[in-house]
């Protein structure tokens, strides 16, 4: 079982930076591969960014199209943290910034992450 908490959303102009993170409880957190998902109001859930658990060449990250170039996923294994670094936000990365864990999987699709946080809110300005 893991339990998963975001934190760091905000207000941010548009062309800012804002640096999610994620804590997860757990002492298997280094075989998890963690991801981060938006869900837009009336929208899905939508795939953003994922890293796996690495091995001896490190670890893998996936993007969507949106946030390639702008968005950077990485993980503090140490810590049992994910984070989100967003550069260059536009009005449309406003959203509810999800983080979910999936165990010795690896993906973008939505129903491989069993365990979900509660999200926190990114609201970018024009």
């Amino acid at each position: 079982q893991v339990q998963l908490v975001e934190s760091g959303g905000g207000l941010v102009q548009a062309g800012g930076s804002l640096r999610l993170s994620c804590a997860a409880s757990g002492r298997t957190f280094s075989t998890y591969t963690m991801g981060w998902f938006v869900q837009a109001p009336g929208k899905g859930r939508e795939f953003v960014a994922a890293i796996n658990w690495g091995g001896d060449s490190g670890a893998e990250t996936l993007y969507s199209d949106s946030a390639k170039g702008r968005f950077s996923i990485s993980r503090d294994n140490a810590k049992n943290m994910a984070y989100l670094q967003m550069n260059s936000l536009k009005p449309e990365d406003t959203a509810v910034y999800y983080c979910a864990a999936a165990r010795l999987t690896f993906g973008s699709t939505y129903s491989i992450y069993p365990y979900w946080g509660r999200g926190t809110q990114v609201t970018v300005s024009s």
